[in-house]
């Protein structure tokens, strides 16, 4: 028996714009997903304790499961399994090993499609695991090519490299394409609000490549997304605080611009930055979920707490730790 943790991620900047080749800082955070894999003679039995979900456990034989009975979207539940699945055929994959069995079992801080990579975790994760427990260490870099060909896999060709590499690496990264590395950050003031809801990943991206197809206007506001980046990049070298708090603002109205925003992440943005936080934004694919938010005082945190609409408000500092092994 074998288990893994990876952390989940908040997006600094660039959310959605990465998918179209344009650069993204997201950074870990110190929450995240353990996963702990027993290998068995055949099939895959999945237990998931706390995704946001009630909770399930699925035995089957084949990626045909019947889909659990939960109180959650079928979309989500589908993804949820989809990752699962496809993880565990990447594990199978590196070790040789195609007819391999596992008792998969997930245990995650992360709400799911929350916006803060609960799956990118609970994928790098499951991988780690299932391959050492059939014998095979994996280098980083190795494991968060195989997440990423995980998340495109479920997300329909639509993923980008950032969750999982993040997930994977730990602290801050940049990803631009096929370039991803490791960057220097401060130990920024994260204040996360979370709405109790989700957004369907897939539906969210497919819809703002109908957008960036259908009107000029809307691929230059993806493009102005990767500039924001870019400055943002240099803002975050220098520890001002001020200005990234200033480009996380011009980013959620780049996202709220795209459609990707909602009534609920719209309250929490504005509650922080009545409270005084530098700046704050969306994070993740949006839709609903949760929104960041920098400040170092208490001000944003009791704000959220009393936001309707919002149902938990939590600190979340950087994770420099990527995925480890627990066991």
């Amino acid at each position: 028996m074998k288990t893994s943790s990876a952390p989940g991620k908040v997006y600094l900047f660039g959310e959605h714009a990465v998918v179209y080749g344009e650069p993204a800082v997201p950074c870990a955070i110190r929450r995240r997903a353990e996963v702990t894999v027993r290998e068995r003679d055949h099939g895959l039995r999945v237990q998931a304790g706390d995704l946001t979900l009630s909770g399930f456990a699925v035995e089957y034989d084949s990626a045909e499961a019947d889909r659990p009975d939960l109180d959650a979207p079928d979309a989500l539940v589908d993804a949820a399994m989809g990752y699962v699945n496809e993880a565990v055929a990447q594990a199978r994959d590196a070790a040789d090993a195609p007819e391999a069995g596992f008792e998969v079992v997930v245990d995650s801080e992360i709400p799911l499609g929350a916006g803060l990579g609960s799956s990118a975790a609970v994928t790098v994760a499951a991988i780690d695991a299932a391959t050492r427990e059939l014998g095979v260490e994996l280098d980083r870099t190795a494991l968060a090519d195989r997440a990423y060909r995980v998340e495109n896999a479920v997300q329909n060709g639509q993923a980008s490299r950032a969750d999982t590499f993040c997930s994977t690496m730990g602290g801050a990264v940049r990803v631009e394409g096929a370039d991803c590395r490791a960057i220097d950050a401060p130990d920024l003031p994260f204040v996360i609000g979370y709405d109790g809801g989700a957004g369907d990943t897939g539906a969210l991206v497919a819809g703002v490549r109908e957008l960036r197809e259908r009107y000029e206007f809307a691929a230059d506001a993806v493009a102005a997304i990767g500039d924001l980046v870019r400055r943002g990049e240099r803002a975050l070298a220098a520890g001002d605080r001020a200005e990234l708090g200033r480009l996380m603002n011009f980013n959620h109205g780049l996202l709220s611009a795209l459609g990707v925003s909602s009534g609920s992440l719209d309250a929490m943005v504005w509650a922080a930055r009545d409270a005084g936080a530098a700046g704050a934004k969306l994070t993740g694919a949006g839709g609903g979920g949760c929104v960041v938010a920098l400040d170092e005082t208490d001000e944003t945190l009791t704000a959220l707490e009393y936001t309707p609409g919002c149902e938990d408000a939590f600190r979340a500092a950087l994770d420099t730790v990527g995925v480890r092994e627990e066991s």
